[in-house]
């Protein structure tokens, strides 16, 4: 067992296993299943590249072979920060071939996160574009390995440096290893095969154990309530890495019922709808940010989207208006809301619920065995239709995050249950309805951003004194960060000063404030805590009038 890793405690095994949630397969034994079953049908569609399950099959073991052969190994962590290219999959699944355990990086990352990967998993291996946009990323690898011995493989999308693997290399050329070498690595079903990335609040995030049973389970239920069969066609434009476009039912899913996923690298509203109409895609994940940009965009009339069936959305909550207008301009689209999280459960809104629970609702749990209790402070239960804590524990959801015990006390009630953060109450049809959060995040078009790892950066800036992060309220965004700082005395400070200042720091540029406030003082709780409540009152007041006729 991979050391840091918390299993499921046998008791619960047994039952999942009794119940057939677990196959106690690996991921590449499903897919093997996979590839088997569906091999001349179309797998994967990136541009001009079309893969058939049989090529995903053959690609993927022979990079699977070359791997091996530069010196991966089963269990080994590796850090691939991919856009949306084909090549993505067939490493994702040429590392389950090996038993290699990816951590769901993502293109827009930089050296504060990737470093941080690095060290929190004992990675091996990192993989990454040449380039992204303007960014080199071989620079801040040279520097990741030089602080991580442990990092001795760099394999690159793009022309390779000394030192570094042609990605693209390793898929085509023919491998000198014999196939039979994978048959003779033994996964273990219960071992992680995936590190999915929390949104974290303590400013470093924290590793998401996936393992083999209870991923390939989150994909097959997810499918199912999600309606997709062998004929359905997934337009993939978010992160792939993540775990909603992943295994949401994502790649996945879609493919253990043999679909047809085509992953795009850019959100413009034109390429998606010339790529619907193209593909006759059946299927859509999408952000509230990004479908309020799709439905307000002026060439959404000049395509036909009559094969739209389903659009996901996730990551934060839904205005009723914008399904609304959706459904007026795809007549018989059905949105459908899902509240989910990296670290297991899903849920999500059905076709069949009435109206009024499918406008007000973030959906159910998928599985019989998602136990739920929404808890007060005090760990005691809340009344029905009160508000509390949302606390799980089930087939699929994890036992501990990698490597941090102490944390795992807090995050974990004594009986196993995971403590999401989110605050929600339970509505009489079953469902439940997201009121809010416990968290410090800012939930950015579904991007989570810890306040705290924000400020802690803020606070290194000469002229701040004090610094609190609050989300503030944005139409098409859902929030954006607003940092309210206190400055030291005689000190000045704008937002585009403090902005690149922070850009010294190597973060995503999505965790960046986009509004400052200076105050001379912060409101207080009766606690005599900052009252970020107060402050997010504040600031929301501030847009409204900002909005008013003068």
């Amino acid at each position: 067992m991979l050391k840091g890793f918390v299993p499921f405690p046998p008791e619960f095994a047994a039952r999942y296993r009794a119940k057939g949630y677990w196959q106690d397969r690996s991921l590449a034994q499903e897919f093997d299943a996979v590839y088997a079953r569906f091999h001349d049908r179309t797998a994967l569609v990136d541009g001009d590249v079309s893969l058939s399950y049989a090529d995903l099959d053959r690609l993927s073991t022979n990079l699977a072979l070359n791997l091996l052969e530069i010196g991966l190994q089963p269990l080994d962590r590796v850090v691939p920060t991919l856009p949306n290219v084909h090549e993505f999959v067939v490493l994702y699944f040429a590392l389950q071939k090996i038993g290699a355990i990816p951590i769901a990086a993502l293109v827009s990352h930089r050296y504060a996160e990737i470093s941080q990967f690095v060290q929190l998993s004992g990675a091996t291996a990192c993989v990454y574009p040449e380039v992204a946009g303007d960014f080199h990323f071989s620079p801040v690898i040279d520097r990741v390995a030089a602080e991580n011995s442990a990092l001795r493989i760099r394999i690159v999308l793009g022309q390779p440096k000394p030192g570094e693997h042609s990605l693209r290399e390793l898929i085509d050329r023919p491998a000198q290893l014999p196939a039979s070498r994978l048959a003779d690595i033994a996964i273990d079903p219960t071992d992680p095969c995936i590190f999915q990335l929390s949104g974290g609040t303590t400013g470093i995030p924290k590793l998401i154990p996936r393992t083999n049973n209870d991923y390939a389970y989150n994909s097959k239920v997810a499918a199912s309530v999600c309606e997709v069969d062998a004929e359905s066609v997934l337009l993939l434009v978010l992160p792939i890495a993540h775990n909603l476009p992943l295994a949401c039912p994502g790649i996945q899913g879609f493919m253990f019922n043999g679909a047809k996923v085509v992953v795009h690298a850019n959100t413009r509203p034109a390429e998606m709808f010339a790529l619907i109409q193209k593909h006759k895609v059946t299927h859509l994940k999408v952000v509230p940010a990004l479908l309020i940009r799709l439905i307000n965009d002026p060439a959404v009339g000049d395509y036909d989207l009559s094969s739209l069936k389903l659009i996901q959305s996730g990551g934060q909550r839904m205005q009723p208006e914008v399904r609304a207008k959706t459904r007026a301009l795809i007549p018989g689209v059905f949105v459908q809301e899902n509240f989910g999280m990296s670290e297991g459960t899903l849920m999500f809104v059905r076709s069949s619920d009435p109206e009024e629970v499918k406008l007000e609702t973030c959906g159910r749990p998928v599985c019989e065995d998602d136990e739920v209790k929404l808890l007060d402070e005090d760990d005691r239960e809340v009344a029905p239709g009160e508000v509390g804590e949302f606390t799980v524990r089930g087939p699929y959801t994890l036992r501990g995050y990698f490597g941090v015990p102490e944390y795992n006390a807090k995050q974990f009630t004594t009986d196993g249950f995971y403590r999401s953060g989110d605050l929600m109450r339970k509505h009489p049809s079953g469902n439940y309805v997201v009121e809010g959060r416990k968290k410090d995040l800012i939930n950015r078009g579904g991007e989570k951003i810890s306040a705290e790892e924000v400020e802690n950066l803020i606070l290194m800036h000469p002229a701040v004194q004090n610094v609190a992060c609050v989300p503030m309220p944005d139409a098409h965004m859902g929030e954006k960060m607003c940092a309210f700082v206190i400055l030291r005395a005689g000190q000045a400070l704008d937002l585009k000063t403090l902005v690149d200042f922070l850009l010294t720091k190597e973060i995503a540029k999505f965790k960046l404030p986009e509004r400052l406030e200076v105050l001379a003082d912060f409101p207080v709780s009766t606690f005599g805590k900052v009252s970020k409540k107060a402050l997010g009152e504040m600031v929301a007041n501030m847009l409204q009038k900002s909005l008013q006729p003068s």
